[in-house]
């Protein structure tokens, strides 16, 4: 089922989206010589789309420590946090579009969360940060925007779904084309509450995602080894390396999940077949004839 598992790695792309993906996994699959488009290939031509072309950037070994450790980090996160998504692949290959590391996630689409669902997603976006501060004890500029994604979700849960106890159930959503000094719908004591609330809710929810880094600190380091080795590491490296997430997954999260084992045992039955016929080969060669 290609269209069910295509669907499930993009969701929210718009029909040129999908367009755009499926002839990057015709390219993927016509460079490789394949006679057909598999599902790796539509997995490596999203990941494409949605992370920019790989760029030839040369990294220190530092670096490198830091992006893999930051990259780990958010995996972890994301691995331990019931309402996260649940990591696909992550490299420390840089892009093109600047972005040092790169995640893709398996997200589902959902039109309504709870603000546990959402500071969930605050925490696994702080991850990366945390785990710089965890394993070196200083934080760089890698997680900007990790910071201004941070930021946004925070903010809207205060002026936009009316969650916040101390501003109540009001809404002031920002209006894109707002003009600066425009007189705002609300007063410089309430703007003032806004700002103390979103820092103090930032502030908690960094302090509870470095406890949790801390906590999985071993399986950040395991992942981060990994990613220094491999550069990339897909969801079944995750799986074999600190073990299944400890919460059942939504349906195209388990239909993706079993899909993956039934490919992943195909090809070793393959890989076992081919040694077969080639071990078969050599016994028949006649000794005679050996060259």
């Amino acid at each position: 089922d290609v269209a069910g598992r295509l669907a499930g790695l993009t969701p929210g792309f718009a029909g040129a989206d999908i367009a755009n993906v499926c002839n990057e996994a015709a390219i993927v699959a016509a460079r490789r010589k394949g006679e057909s488009v598999t599902m790796d290939d539509f997995e490596k031509a999203t990941d494409r789309i949605i992370g920019g072309l790989e760029s030839n950037k040369i990294m220190s070994h530092d670096e490198k420590s830091i992006v893999a450790h930051h990259e780990a980090g958010h995996a972890v996160a994301g691995w331990f946090l019931e309402h996260a998504d649940p990591l696909l692949k992550v490299t420390i290959i840089p892009r093109a579009s600047g972005a040092l590391g790169y995640a893709q996630y398996l997200p589902k689409e959902v039109f309504l969360r709870t603000q546990d669902q959402i500071m969930d997603i605050v925490k696994m976006a702080l991850a990366g940060r945390a785990a710089e501060e965890v394993f070196f004890g200083r934080v760089t500029t890698g997680a900007s925007d990790d910071l201004k994604r941070v930021t946004q979700l925070v903010y809207s849960t205060i002026q936009v779904y009316g969650m916040n106890s101390r501003v109540g159930q009001l809404a002031f959503p920002r209006d894109p084309n707002e003009m600066p000094g425009e007189q705002k719908p609300y007063s410089d004591a309430t703007a003032e509450a806004m700002d103390e609330e979103a820092r103090n809710i930032v502030d908690e929810a960094y302090t509870k995602t470095v406890e949790l880094i801390t906590e999985k600190k071993d399986e950040v380091e395991t992942l981060a080894k990994l990613l220094l080795e491999k550069e990339t590491i897909t969801h079944d490296d995750v799986i074999d390396a600190i073990g299944n997430r400890p919460f059942k997954g939504h349906s195209v999260y388990d239909d993706f999940v079993s899909h993956r084992k039934a490919d992943r045992a195909k090809k070793e039955e393959q890989q076992d077949e081919t040694q077969e016929e080639k071990t078969e080969e050599k016994n028949e060669l006649t000794p005679g004839l050996a060259i």
